[in-house]
């Protein structure tokens, strides 16, 4: 199964062109690497990107100039690197995307391990095959199991971090101490998100400590394996970032003290003082990740815009781009391992249950809703339990009836990979009818991966040029041989084009941004309508489920 999955995810690789997030990631880990530069990208932590970049050491790309204006912020240099890395690298920019995103395939694979061994300890072989089988076919992974991003890395760490804290609570010992130490570290260093992995440790420690509290014995180990465990976590993230202990900049403690408001003095005290021990550029993506989710972000949900988010999104996002068997199982999993915890005491199901809600609540409260991706390091608890549920399924009388049934959902779960494939990326399932648009925005619908397709429609009709609102096709399309002509915010000289290419985000305009038209910032009204004109027309293409091609003349 992991074999077949790796295969689709290489396939899909070679037929889908760079994500808008790729596009930032690929250059900003090979600056990582060989000039342990980590101002670049701070959004994410450097492990996923480096690691994804290796293969980048042999192929030798030509190295544009790092910004050195010293009034340049994180975001300045992030982006003049981005553009300039592309740009000049354009005649094997092919290779410089292929090979990253083949990286990312391990990395999946390993997930879906670790998938089948948690489960087989928790349960039995035939529930971890099932557990498995639901995650190589779930759309939400497929697209995002081949792109150089953090979430099916993240993914991966949290259920590393639980899998070995499950082993460690099993036998407190100081080699498992270690091992949970090691997978913290990793998971740490995947996702800034997943900084709630620290409080959860204290949280286990005080729990546990408190439940052998009259064993003095037991108590100094505990202590001990704490100490392990967190110089382990300081030892790995110092490596990471090579050991370098570099002050932040002044543009970004600037950019810092004007996020931070009146709490600015505190913030840079503390940042100053444990950037002693943690890399500073570490804690300053941490705090970026906190200050986004402060000021949030512009999201779209079932019509509805908004820059604060709203609670019920990713039961939406799951419910919609989840295909329906996979939707109904995790629904009756939940409810069954509820039922198996309190009606029959099988506390064990609660090292699934508890870090599942745990990180349902937190993507819950967060006011950055752009993608059903945030929350797939909640996904393989739910492919755990629906593979427990289903392999008591097996076990009803009479046993056929049991096995009719996991044949229809797993082969209904089968023929929905197959059919969506390779666009998975805007899969929504049928519960969404009409434009995916309608419904959700941002990388749920629109990611830049079809822009290649675009190219090529474009190229076999003579045209070299188009007027476009596309995901990151601003840097890619002109890669592929096509001028991108931005219809927002629109260029100072608009050009008569055959042809206007809108991605699917764009189209809701929940992803287009502010700007002047004559003279005077437009409003949020004219901002989100500003397609509106395009929402009822027959496009000639769509690309992917995610371009639409409209013709002019």
């Amino acid at each position: 199964m992991l074999l077949l999955m790796a295969l689709n995810l290489f396939v899909s690789i070679s037929r889908k062109s760079l994500t808008n997030d790729e596009t930032a990631h690929i250059p900003a880990g090979y600056y990582h690497l060989v000039a342990g530069d980590f101002q670049l990208n701070t959004e994410h932590p450097p492990l996923i990107k480096m690691w994804a970049t290796l293969p980048l050491l042999f192929i030798q790309p030509n190295e544009p100039k790092i910004l050195t204006n010293a009034n340049a912020d994180f975001a300045q240099r992030s982006a003049g690197v981005e553009q300039q890395f592309w740009t000049i690298n354009q005649d094997h920019f092919l290779s410089l995307g292929f090979w990253p995103r083949i990286m990312m395939i391990p990395i999946s694979m390993t997930l879906g391990i670790v998938i089948f061994l948690f489960t087989r300890a928790l349960w039995n072989a035939t529930a971890a095959l099932l557990a498995l089988f639901l995650y190589c076919v779930e759309p939400t992974v497929l697209a995002h199991g081949r792109v150089v991003h953090t979430d099916i890395p993240a993914a991966l760490g949290y259920l590393l971090f639980v899998f070995a804290l499950f082993h460690y609570h099993q036998l407190p010992t100081r080699k498992r101490a270690i091992v949970l130490g090691i997978v913290t570290a990793l998971a740490l260093l995947t996702k800034y998100s997943l900084i709630i992995l620290v409080p959860a440790l204290l949280l286990y420690a005080c729990m546990r400590a408190w439940s052998i509290r009259r064993d003095a014995n037991q108590l100094k180990s505990l202590v001990g394996h704490g100490a392990v465990v967190s110089l382990i976590v300081i030892l790995f993230i110092n490596c990471v970032y090579f050991f370098r202990h570099d002050q932040l900049s002044a543009p970004d403690v600037e950019w810092l003290i004007r996020t931070s408001g009146i709490y600015s003095g505190a913030v840079v005290k503390l940042v100053t003082a444990l950037s002693h021990v943690i890399p500073a550029y570490y804690l300053f993506g941490v705090y970026k990740v906190v200050i986004h989710n402060h000021f949030g972000h512009p999201a779209f949900l079932l019509g509805q815009y908004s820059n604060d988010g709203w609670p019920s999104y990713f039961p939406v996002a799951f419910a919609l781009k989840t295909n329906l068997p996979f939707l109904g199982l995790s629904v009756a999993a939940l409810c069954w391992a509820s039922f198996k915890i309190v009606g029959r005491r099988q506390t064990k199901l609660l090292w699934l249950l508890v870090p599942f809600m745990i990180y349902m609540a937190i993507s819950m409260s967060s006011s950055i809703n752009i993608g059903i991706r945030h929350l797939l390091p909640a996904f393989p608890f739910l492919f755990i339990l629906a593979g427990m549920m289903l392999e008591q399924l097996t076990r009803v009388s009479p046993r056929s009836i049991g096995i009719v049934v996991i044949s229809i959902l797993l082969g209904w779960m089968l023929i929905e990979a197959v059919r969506t494939f390779p666009d998975y990326t805007p899969y929504m399932n049928q519960l969404a009818v009409g434009p995916h648009w309608k419904y959700l925005s941002d990388s749920n619908v629109e990611w830049g991966d079809d822009v290649n397709g675009l190219a090529a429609y474009l190229k076999s009709r003579g045209e070299t040029q188009v007027r476009a609102a596309l995901s990151g096709g601003w840097l890619t399309l002109p890669l592929y041989g096509i001028d991108y002509i931005s219809l927002a915010p629109p260029g100072k000289q608009q050009v008569d084009t055959r042809y206007v290419a809108i991605g699917a985000s764009f189209l809701n305009g929940s992803t287009l941004p502010s700007f002047e038209i004559n003279g005077r910032m437009i409003t949020d009204s004219e901002r989100v309508n500003f397609f509106d004109s395009y929402r009822n027309r027959t496009p000639e293409a769509i690309f992917g489920g995610e371009i639409y091609l409209f013709r002019e003349r």
